[in-house]
């Protein structure tokens, strides 16, 4: 049940704005192009977007992006939406908003996921090239990155027989009492589940276009980024996914995958529980805790 928008968004406003701020692109034809759960995303021209916070919560979530985005996107090797030009808060609209580039594809929630095999070592590499350390000014996500016991309460009271997840209670277990991340705080995408990947969908295999949606960027544990390894792939993709990431970063980590799988159940259940209706996201978190299910006997490590 996405949650109601706090300030309208449409094509007029956004006019307006780029007329204000950013008169030489104010001409190009604009359409909305998503209206997600923070963001409204509108199409500009055929080469850009702009990208508005529909609620308050979701201001810090832009900043976050318009700040860090322009130094990460040189060192990963896949798309991402790095501001062109920023929008500042102005008496038609009281909130930052950033123009970035536009990125052709479909969010691989969309997608088989039997068909993400063929990008998955991809992602990867992507993602082993995000998790260098972070600078001490690096944003805290208080629900992302964070020791896993630090979101035990909460991930614990999803657990139960009346939402059928009491099985994976050991599986959380396991993750909270597994070795903790030793190195220094690493950078995070902090969301990598399936709707902020995009593929682009070809004769043959798909192929990873770009992995979108910063605005939980933070320092942490890179083991809640490899929660993509249930959230996106059946075995055959997490296997291939898990070897391409423990060879580029072969540092002692003896925990990694026991908290990611936590981490992947973490976000997987607060959808199927907190957000049953979200038709956007339900269908990669059932099958992610399906995943999960089918593996729970196996070892991690």
């Amino acid at each position: 049940m996405r949650p109601e928008a706090d300030v309208a968004i449409d094509v007029d406003l956004v006019r307006a704005l780029l007329r204000e701020q950013h008169p030489d692109l104010a001409d190009l034809p604009l359409t909305v192009a998503a209206d997600g759960w923070d963001n409204v995303t509108l199409r500009l021209g055929d080469e850009l977007a702009v990208r508005l916070p529909r609620r308050a919560v979701a201001v810090a979530l832009l900043r976050n992006e318009q700040r860090w985005l322009p130094e990460l996107a040189p060192v990963l090797p896949v798309a991402v939406p790095e501001p062109v030009r920023i929008g500042v808060p102005s008496a038609a609209f009281d909130r930052p908003w950033t123009v970035t580039r536009w990125i052709d594809g479909e969010r691989s929630a969309a997608r088989p996921r039997a068909s993400r095999t063929a990008w998955a070592r991809e992602l990867a590499r992507v993602l082993a090239a995000l998790h260098a350390p972070a600078p001490a000014d690096a944003p805290h996500n208080p629900v992302r990155a964070v020791p896993l016991r630090d979101r035990d309460a909460s991930v614990r009271s999803r657990l139960t027989d009346e939402h059928d997840l009491a099985w994976a209670r050991p599986l959380w277990r396991a993750g909270c009492d597994a070795p903790g991340w030793a190195g220094p705080p690493s950078w995070v995408h902090g969301d990598p589940h399936p709707g902020n990947v995009l593929v682009l969908v070809l004769s043959g295999p798909d192929a990873l276009a770009a992995l979108i949606d910063f605005g939980d960027v933070s320092g942490g544990d890179p083991a809640c980024d490899l929660a993509a390894a249930w959230l996106h792939f059946d075995d055959v993709g997490r296997s291939a996914f898990r070897a391409a990431y423990d060879t580029l970063r072969p540092q002692p980590d003896p925990g990694r995958w026991e908290r990611a799988a936590a981490w992947a159940l973490a976000m997987a259940s607060a959808v199927t529980v907190l957000a049953a209706d979200d038709e956007t996201n339900a269908a990669w978190a059932h099958g992610a805790l399906a995943e999960l299910r089918a593996g729970a006997a196996e070892p991690l490590g």
